[in-house]
């Protein structure tokens, strides 16, 4: 089930990156937008994600964590879990719109000079924020009864493409201004998240009550404890996530355009995230059900199913970026000042491999009786990346960031991976994960040197093929993955050979 759904997932995960590519080709080719009006777009995303950790009081985790007690012992009429969760991230949305609109005069002292357009645009990001806020909640109850497709749909692809709708319109003039298009822009998540609530109405799997219900009476100082807890890693985790472009936006001169160029490099390496997000998506009710049942062996077979096919994927994809990453902005007519970012991205896209080559540690740690090492960890990393961040950006301008996101995810994984084995013996890595890094790396340099000097479209089409054919060729011909045979007898029989 988790193999299936993690591909199906992925697969609508890269249909949705295939239109955000569209869409970054729309806000960084020339003529059409400015760097900084890409920034901001970028800011507000960032920003938003920052709000809707800080609003969302753990909830999401909260859903995960405890939706298998909730499913055994009460019917849906009487389950008060989904209730709770999206009242009390309503009530701490309010709270972070409160603590906004007070500090708004920070924000101006900070971002005034080098990012004017965000202080302009400041409280069209609550809107945005808000409708982040309940699609968290929305989706993590949606993953909990094994509805990760639908949710990956519509946050990957939907959004996206509501999203292309009106660059279309502001590039043909229906949309006659930069202002009307960012704040239709901050409505977008609160679409999809109506339209992932109107579903769960429609087919009844989702029920609203009040009463306190006797899972919620009995695991009361235990959730409350674990909420604690979980709320303060989140935040820990996702302020490591969007500072840099804070950061970058604040201390920079022209700000927004940087943090433009960063963000094009930071999409890209997204790309090579994308498969992570389907099988946590799909795995994260199973972890769930494995520590509740306490079978070490299905999580030790999740860990490193998960790490190795992580693996062979972000590599694969990191290469291939990397063959074509200039050559493609040469090619497609975007500005040349996003050749700035290739080293940042070069960066970048090694933390992803690293951070996708060790597994789900974060999920597995956060769903067992020790998930309170994942704030322990997590402060670890803000201390880290942190000082690194605002040194190295001050000194480097945007090649910093990426450094200290380089140094900082490989000390926390390192640390997750060394605290799983000495308490559960847990750990991710087979020979399979190193001959996947020699395979990504020999197809790497062959196709580079083979081919660099071939430009345009023939080039970028040559680098492609050859490197997907040694690449891919030497994933199956030397089997390292043990999904990649069952995987491939599935598809010869969908296609009826």
């Amino acid at each position: 089930m988790i193999r299936r759904q993690s591909i199906i997932s992925s697969l609508v995960i890269y249909m949705g990156f295939a239109v955000g590519m569209l869409n970054v080709y729309f806000f960084t080719k020339e003529g059409l937008f400015t760097p900084a009006q890409y920034g901001l777009t970028k800011m507000f995303v960032d920003i938003s994600v920052m709000m809707a950790a800080l609003a969302g009081f753990a909830m999401p985790s909260y859903v995960f964590k405890f939706h298998p007690y909730y499913q055994s012992h009460l019917p849906a009429g009487k389950n008060d879990m989904i209730s709770w969760a999206l009242l009390i991230s309503g009530v701490g949305f309010l709270l972070v719109a409160l603590a906004g609109w007070i500090f708004k005069d920070l924000v101006i002292r900070k971002f005034g000079r080098n990012s004017p357009d965000l202080v302009s645009y400041y409280y069209w990001i609550f809107p945005m924020g808000l409708g982040l806020v309940l699609y968290n909640v929305l989706e993590s109850y949606a993953w909990s009864i094994y509805k990760s497709v639908l949710t990956n749909f519509l946050k990957e692809i939907l959004w996206r493409l509501f999203t292309t709708l009106i660059i279309v319109l502001f590039i043909f003039h229906v949309i006659t201004d930069f202002g009307v298009f960012i704040k239709i822009y901050a409505l977008l998540f609160a679409s999809i998240s109506i339209i992932l609530f109107v579903y769960l109405l429609a087919t009844r799997q989702i029920h609203f009550t009040f009463n306190t219900s006797k899972v919620t009476r009995r695991y009361f100082k235990k959730m409350l404890s674990f909420c604690l807890y979980a709320y303060s890693g989140m935040i820990v985790f996702t302020l490591s996530q969007v500072f840099d472009s804070l950061v970058i936006a604040s201390v920079l001169d022209d700000g927004l355009s940087k943090a433009g160029i960063f963000g094009l490099a930071q999409i890209m390496t997204s790309i090579i995230q994308a498969p992570q997000r389907g099988i946590i998506a799909a795995s994260i009710a199973h972890l769930s059900k494995a520590w509740k049942d306490k079978n070490r062996e299905i999580l030790q077979k999740i860990y490193q199913r998960s790490s190795i096919n992580l693996l062979l994927f972000a590599a694969g994809i990191f290469a291939l970026i990397t063959l074509n990453y200039k050559e493609a902005i040469h090619t497609f007519g975007l500005k040349d000042a996003y050749l700035a970012g290739f080293s940042a991205f070069v960066l970048l896209g090694l933390t992803r491999v690293i951070d996708l080559g060790t597994g789900l540690n974060a999920q597995i740690i956060a769903t067992s009786n020790y998930w309170r090492f994942d704030l322990v960890s997590g402060v670890i990393l803000l201390a880290l990346m942190l000082p690194l961040t605002y040194i190295l950006t001050k000194q480097y301008d945007i090649i910093g960031p990426a450094v200290a996101n380089l140094v900082s995810i490989t000390i926390y994984n390192i640390i997750r991976i060394a605290f799983l084995w000495k308490k559960f013996r847990l750990q991710p890595f087979t020979f399979a994960s190193l001959y996947t890094v020699i395979a990504a790396l020999c197809s790497f340099l062959i196709c580079y040197f083979s081919f660099n000097h071939i430009h345009g479209f023939t080039g970028l089409f040559l680098r492609t093929a050859i490197f997907m054919v040694l690449y891919g060729g030497s994933v199956f011909y030397f089997k390292l993955s043990p999904d990649v045979e069952p995987v491939w007898q599935s598809i010869k029989k969908r296609i009826g050979i």
